[in-house]
């Protein structure tokens, strides 16, 4: 049985896959051409990531294809309902990539409350010149201890955030359509656990409590963050948008930060993804990041085997 991942997979998951008699292709293959390399090399099962779509033309164009894999968590770009209603399985790996995530918004906390964003920047170009000026300039930053960090949507990659702001000794509020309270189990290298139970909240109070807010929401079809939410935010308010583009009101967030009530934001999608707006691009107060969230070497392994997983017990 001959799988295409077209996105690419960790060399865990081929040979995992192998290992299980199937036969794995990595070229990357056009999005124009993929219905007839599909049908050419007989492919049963095609792995993407978010490059590559997967809609209504090439499930009815393929008649052998058997399964389609989401290589992380959203499936925006595959027409799942359709799949499924056409016999074809769908599957994705909503765990696997949920710390690299949440460790790169704690990345983009980190680097932005000490002006490492600006700094990385400025340095090079001053560093020799400017230097006593320059360290009064960043010498105003702040601890994430203590402060309380709004999480909206709890999911996985939401709940492996909050882990991680708990441990640093945050006080976590979180919103979710559907999750009105759950215990979140923090483990530590010596095998001790701590459970905490968090329960759901208002996304007005968490707007309106957080000093810093991040977001873990699925493909939405209106912003959930705009002008208005803006408004209800605390003065000099951080936000991280490590979700997708199009969740965040990019010109909202540019006129925010403009007025002073966003101090800085973390962005690893954009709307306009993958050429982002200039007046992002170029914003001193922007950390910048292009779409990397469960690029890690671990991540990528797990979501390979994962998949593996998955494809040897639907199709073998």
């Amino acid at each position: 049985m001959r799988i295409l991942a077209n996105d690419g997979i960790s060399q865990a998951g081929i040979d995992a896959l192998k290992s299980n008699g199937f036969e794995v292709l990595t070229v990357n293959v056009a999005q124009n051409q993929l219905i007839d390399y599909i049908n050419k090399h007989k492919i049963e099962a095609l792995l993407v990531r978010s490059a590559t779509e997967v809609r209504k033309d090439i499930i009815d164009q393929c008649p052998e294809l058997r399964l389609i894999g989401r290589g992380g968590v959203g499936m925006d770009n595959i027409d799942v309902a359709y799949a499924k209603e056409k016999g074809v399985h769908v599957i994705n790996t909503p765990e696997a990539s949920s710390e690299s995530v949440a460790e790169l918004v704690f990345a983009h906390l980190y680097g932005a409350v000490r002006f490492l964003y600006d700094s990385n920047r400025t340095m090079p170009l001053d560093g020799d010149t400017r230097f006593k000026d320059l360290k009064k300039d960043y010498s105003s930053g702040s601890e994430l201890r203590g402060k309380t960090l709004g999480i909206i949507g709890f999911g996985k990659i939401g709940q492996a955030t909050a882990k991680i702001a708990l441990g640093v000794g945050m006080k976590v509020l979180y919103h979710d359509s559907e999750i009105e309270e759950t215990s979140v189990i923090l483990k530590f290298y010596d095998d001790q656990t701590i459970t905490f139970n968090l329960k759901n909240h208002s996304k007005e109070d968490v707007l309106k409590s957080a000093d810093f807010i991040t977001l873990h929401v699925p493909k939405q079809k209106a912003y959930v963050i705009s002008k208005n939410e803006f408004k209800l935010m605390k003065d000099g308010v951080g936000i991280i948008n490590t979700a997708r583009g199009g969740a965040l009101d990019e010109v909202a967030l540019i006129d925010a930060m403009e007025s002073r009530k966003v101090a800085f934001a973390g962005l690893d999608v954009y709307e306009s993804e993958p050429k982002p707006e200039i007046k992002i691009l170029m914003h001193p107060d922007i950390s910048l990041t292009p779409h990397i969230g469960a690029a890690t070497k671990e991540a990528q392994d797990r979501i390979g085997v994962e998949l593996a997983t998955k494809i040897s017990s639907l199709l073998k």
